[in-house]
């Protein structure tokens, strides 16, 4: 695990909104820490340093908890919906070796064949995947995909060690023309045909008139 990804944790006995507030205001987090069969632990965590690690998907956090050691992988952050502002966090207590469900970030890269568009279906994958190594995303190319080409979740390349967990026919990309050029292309189709009918009238009745 990386260096960045230890914290430092101090347990609280204090409960309440005033009480987090007051939390808030001194830059730190509010966090309760739970699983294994343990009673939750009721934490305050450094704000800056853990706003930033949660940036990434399924961050994983080496806590020290007054001297002792605490793998958790945050859960859950639950945010002021107008300022964003991190209001609380779940932690889970998690072992080195154990497989966790997640749900991984994709990542499209590449382009399709000209003219049309990879939809991102499916934001996320669920795994099951050692605690200890999980991806941050999953990069899925479409380089050169024509239209009507589906890649699924069963399609994925995963990591090694990692197991779907979902639905393998659950629809992840579908490569299409946009919508807008295939009513551009129509409306041009049916241009030409009225074009064409009005020159084969336009024939019709030359002849007629020899």
């Amino acid at each position: 695990m990386s260096e960045d990804n230890k914290v430092s944790a101090e347990l609280r006995e204090n409960f309440g909104k005033g009480f987090a507030r007051r939390l808030r205001a001194e830059g730190k987090i509010p966090a309760v820490i739970y699983g294994h069969g343990t009673d939750p632990k009721h934490v305050s965590l450094p704000g800056h340093q853990v706003s930033l690690l949660i940036r990434r998907a399924n961050a994983l956090l080496e806590l020290d908890i007054a001297g002792t050691p605490e793998l958790a992988l945050v859960k859950d952050v639950q945010k002021d919906p107008v300022r964003q502002i991190i209001e609380h966090i779940d932690l889970l207590v998690v072992k080195k070796g154990e497989k966790v469900s997640v749900d991984v970030p994709i990542s499209v890269v590449g382009e399709p064949a000209p003219g049309t568009i990879a939809n991102l279906e499916g934001n996320t994958v669920s795994l099951e995947v050692e605690a200890t190594h999980i991806p941050q995303n999953l990069e899925v190319s479409v380089e050169g995909l024509e239209d009507g080409t589906h890649i699924t979740a069963a399609d994925l390349k995963l990591p090694r060690g990692a197991v779907l967990a979902g639905d393998p026919e659950a629809l992840i990309i579908a490569v299409s023309v946009p919508a807008a050029t295939l009513a551009a292309e129509e409306e041009i189709a049916e241009i030409d045909a009225a074009v064409s009918a009005a020159q084969a009238l336009e024939s019709a009745d030359e002849e007629a008139s020899e």
